[in-house]
């Protein structure tokens, strides 16, 4: 749900209903009518005592049924009736995913056939977040957008949000967001690191605000994303410590008039015993507050993988995103994208690619999108 004005953001939702009679006019029902009277004129003008014949069928098929075309006619049971609208196709969606894309840098650049495959992972989402690009090359992430992501792209196509290298020694790393230009659109102002002023953190989160395009009338579902890799050395004091991003980012933008759509997704490195196909645990669980520290005590707050495993060898729950389930509406569903199964890899290809997998949720296009719990 949104609460932009500021912005410029806020449309009115216009919807309307339909009816099954919406386009049948007086004279179409009664042709519909008589045609009724053709079909059990004759039985109803039998005589008093006179023996019916045995009913026949009603022809149900559209070359067998002279009432099939234009009237939406259904013979039941003897009676007339109305077919029932048609099932309502679901709204626009985008899916929003994370991904630690392991040592993403130089070494990989120099492997064309894993840069193939990760573009077409990028391309599977509307917007992804990717965590743990390792290179001293300020144009590494527009160099895979132009060489892999957008090829023969001749306009529009695929852009990045890249942030600064980050971390407290000189191995340091940055993160990214990367969108598709047609169904996704970055605020050209908020897209900044998150201050971290008491060092909390190895790296500081990278946050931007995005909306849907969307086509008027409806308002574009807009939403925050904070990206985070905890270091896995300090995950429990790090997972604390996002409870304090989450807070400053989330006050910042309710307070404001901006947003309260934040989403945080990453590598959390929550060490939860998890399981694939690939990888049966009998210590399988699911996800608890507690393995989220202070972030899991945020009210409302909800991870959307509970159970699968996000690592290549399917052992553990490290990656996830949470958000607010009480405001976030438009989610839809969510999965981990098994590369395994999806591109026919085996698992030491997939490990040329990272040793973790993409996580995703799917969300309405639409602000105040149909809901459904995250709790599922």
């Amino acid at each position: 749900m949104q609460r932009i004005v500021s912005l410029g953001l806020l449309a009115a939702l216009v919807g309307g209903g339909w009816t099954a009679l919406q386009n049948v006019g007086p004279q179409q029902l009664q042709q519909a009518v008589q045609s009724v009277r053709t079909t059990v004129g004759p039985m109803l003008a039998q005589q008093p005592g006179q023996q019916q014949s045995a009913p026949q069928p009603a022809p149900t098929t559209p070359q067998q049924n002279p009432y099939a075309g234009g009237y939406n006619y259904t013979p039941v049971g003897g009676a007339a009736q109305f077919a029932p609208p048609p099932v309502v196709q679901e709204p626009p969606s985008i899916r929003i995913a994370s991904f630690n894309i392991q040592v993403f840098g130089d070494a990989k650049a120099e492997k064309p056939y894993v840069m193939r495959a990760l573009a077409h992972i990028v391309k599977s989402f509307d917007v992804i977040a990717i965590q743990e690009i390792r290179t001293q090359d300020t144009n590494f992430i527009p160099r895979f957008l132009r060489d892999y992501v957008n090829v023969g792209v001749t306009s529009g196509g695929y852009d990045s949000r890249v942030s600064p290298r980050l971390g407290r020694t000189s191995s340091k790393e940055q993160y990214a967001f990367i969108f598709n230009t047609a169904t996704i659109e970055v605020h050209p102002r908020f897209c900044a690191v998150v201050p971290d002023p008491e060092d909390r953190l190895h790296r500081e989160p990278f946050a931007a605000l995005f909306k849907t395009r969307i086509v008027p009338p409806y308002t574009p579902f807009t939403f925050t994303l904070i990206n985070i890799h905890t270091d896995p050395d300090e995950v429990p004091e790090e997972l604390d410590a996002l409870y304090y991003v989450y807070d400053q980012v989330r006050r910042s933008q309710i307070d404001g008039g901006v947003e309260d759509d934040v989403i945080l997704l990453g590598d959390l490195n929550t060490p939860v015993p998890a399981a694939s196909r690939w990888t049966p645990d009998a210590e399988q669980r699911s996800i608890t507050p507690r393995d989220l520290g202070l972030l899991g005590t945020i009210p409302n707050i909800a991870p959307l993988i509970r159970r699968e495993a996000t690592n290549t060898r399917g052992t553990r729950l490290y990656d996830n995103i949470l958000i607010p389930r009480q405001n976030t509406v438009e989610y839809l569903d969510h999965g981990v994208m098994d590369l395994r199964s999806t591109y026919q890899l085996s698992e030491e290809q997939v490990l040329e690619i990272s040793d973790h997998l993409p996580v995703w949720g799917k969300f309405s296009a639409i602000e105040g999108g149909p809901y459904q719990s995250a709790s599922r």
